[in-house]
């Protein structure tokens, strides 16, 4: 799928993009639970133009999708996730209103063999170089980051 091929309102011209704090531009998708297939293709089209490997675009969906279906299941019924590029990483930050509190850092404990939920942070920091969680009053985002050449 090429940027043509998206609905408008998930391209990343006008609106879409502005700089970041490192100068970088930044594509933005807010989305809800029907529009993940839409949001795995944004993802999956903005690796491919930041230079990812296409024999790593698929666990970096794997991860992208899991933290996305978080936000929107256990978050809030919409989210946003934001895309840049910063030095040989290509940064996702998934940004949802809700605020939970935890003991520990999510997603460093494996879960149990015959765990049915409870993978998707953990899974997500097995497949990104790093994956930092901030929760507080503006809500809650996961931000990972993925090598690229």
């Amino acid at each position: 799928m090429n940027e043509d091929e998206l609905p408008p309102r998930f391209r990343a011209d006008g609106d879409g993009q502005w700089p970041s704090p490192s100068g970088a531009v930044v594509r933005e998708m807010s989305f809800c639970v029907g529009d993940l297939p839409d949001l795995r293709d944004f993802a999956a089209l903005h690796a491919r133009r930041a230079g990812m490997a296409e024999e790593c675009i698929g666990d970096f969906l794997v991860a992208v999708n899991e933290v996305a279906t978080n936000a929107v299941t256990h978050g809030t019924a919409k989210a946003r996730l934001r895309i840049w590029c910063e030095r040989d990483d290509l940064v996702i930050d998934v940004h949802d209103d809700g605020h939970w509190t935890f003991d520990d850092t999510p997603g460093m404990i494996a879960p149990h063999d015959y765990s049915t939920s409870g993978m998707g942070l953990w899974v997500a920091r097995r497949l990104a170089r790093d994956l930092r969680l901030r929760t507080g009053p503006g809500g809650t985002d996961v931000v990972m980051r993925f090598r690229v050449p």
